[in-house]
């Protein structure tokens, strides 16, 4: 005799990154640790532990808490040194008090996404 059991289902809310990163068709899940640093310019600048969660080769898709606008520029850098790079504020999504990010490079970043 078998026994039926049940259970709720577990539905993972997608994340405001995931729903910014529906308007980069080339966009690809990646899972990167980057310092983030806000360059103001007037020597205001902003520093923040983040993780890239999508990319293209030529943006980058992050969470982020800092006071960041449409223009800003910023330093992408990873623990190792493979990723230092500058990229400006293309696109912000505010969603539940958090802000998703698009930032596109300034400058051609070769290899540091990889496509299959």
């Amino acid at each position: 005799m078998s026994t039926q059991a049940t259970g709720r289902a577990r539905v993972r809310q997608e994340s405001c990154t995931a729903k910014l990163a529906r308007f980069f068709p080339e966009a690809s899940p990646v899972r990167i640790p980057v310092r983030l640093t806000r360059v103001a310019g007037d020597g205001n600048d902003c520093t923040e532990s983040t993780v890239i969660e999508f990319g293209t080769p030529r943006e980058v898709l992050f969470s982020s808490t800092l006071p960041l606008e449409f223009a800003d520029r910023l330093k992408v850098q990873n623990s190792d040194g493979t990723l230092d790079a500058e990229a400006s504020v293309v696109a912000l999504q505010y969603t539940s008090g958090r802000t998703a990010v698009a930032a596109r490079f300034t400058q051609e970043v070769s290899n540091w996404i990889v496509k299959p």
